[in-house]
């Protein structure tokens, strides 16, 4: 059995961090123009979520641009903090976001759920006792 050579150990680990890591950056960006679609303005205005959705384009675009860039090339590629990192500050702020959008839809079903007829009804009952 041959062992592989340390750059060819380096590029299988470089490959084995870096293609999962793109991939849920990708997913990210899709599910964080999805949640815009879907954002009422109490949550966030049309100006910021004009503003994310630009970012979230803007990064999809470089993303697609790297990936290309990493399968044209016969070498391993790696790919600059300085590229990752506002592509990770935008996976937080889709976690918020969607963090966000659940708050507000929990509260908006015990709102409703407060002001159903029946809950109506029990309220006003326990409130004579």
């Amino acid at each position: 059995m041959v062992e592989p050579t340390p750059s060819e150990s380096a590029a299988s680990l470089l490959e084995q961090v870096l293609a999962p890591l793109l991939d849920d950056f990708q997913q990210s960006f899709a599910r964080g123009l999805v949640l815009l679609e879907h954002c009422p303005d109490r949550v966030l205005s049309k100006e910021a979520r004009n503003e994310l959705k630009g970012r979230l384009t803007q990064a999809k675009a470089e993303l697609a641009a790297a990936r290309a860039l990493r399968q044209a090339t016969s070498t391993p590629m790696a790919l600059d903090m300085a590229t990752i990192a506002p592509w990770h500050q935008l996976v937080l702020e889709v976690w918020s976001l969607s963090a966000a959008l659940r708050a507000a839809g929990r509260s908006e079903e015990h709102t409703s759920e407060l002001q159903s007829p029946c809950n109506l009804v029990c309220r006003l009952l326990l409130e004579k006792k």
